[in-house]
């Protein structure tokens, strides 16, 4: 159950993701409610989004801090949506007993033989299976970091999560920049 809810979910994702991304058939970029005046933290996580959210607000009170999943490349989430699909089909085929070979004018291999013989055990097979493959395609282990769309740390490049000590340090060091930055008079020429 728990690998199904979580299919749905990713599933979700997926279509959230594109429907956001085309709006009437014209690419937008996403809208986002800006309701906060502070700066902007996102999160491009898969976990351990709660334990950094939890220091970070309490240390910096006026940042926003949002979490979205980091979707893999889209060749991937096509494969993951297909054997969602397909699993469903199979699984529909082995507990009705229809032999899809025969459709093509095949002889039905063993393995088929054997799963009709067995149903519970070939459709628990076909699914943990699936959802195995599901789950490889749809994870990234990415860890993406920024402030104000500015990256600060990605796990897919250095390789590794930040300790909560250098992402404070991060996030002190690009605060003060933000500062500075915003003391400095702009000149016109």
């Amino acid at each position: 159950m728990r690998y199904l809810l979580v299919l749905l979910v990713a599933a979700s994702a997926v279509i959230r993701s594109d429907a956001s991304a085309n709006l009437g058939g014209v690419p937008s970029k996403r809208l986002k409610m800006q309701y906060a005046t502070g700066p902007l933290l996102k999160f491009q996580i898969w976990r351990v989004f709660e334990e950094y959210m939890r220091v970070i607000s309490q240390r910096y009170p006026d940042i926003r801090i949002e979490g979205e999943n980091y979707l893999p490349q889209p060749i991937y989430r096509h494969i993951a949506s297909f054997l969602s699909v397909f699993k469903l089909v199979l699984i529909g085929l082995i507990i009705v007993g229809k032999d899809p070979f025969a459709f093509f004018g095949m002889q039905a291999p063993s393995i088929w033989q054997w799963g009709q013989e067995n149903k519970v055990y070939a459709c628990m097979m076909v699914f943990f299976l699936s959802n195995m493959i599901e789950n490889q395609c749809m994870s990234t282990g990415a860890f993406e970091i920024t402030l104000n769309d500015v990256p600060v740390w990605s796990k897919l490049e250095s390789g590794h999560l930040p300790s909560m000590q250098q992402l404070v340090q991060i996030l002190d060091n690009e605060m003060k920049l933000n500062v500075h930055m915003d003391s400095i008079p702009h000149h016109r020429s």
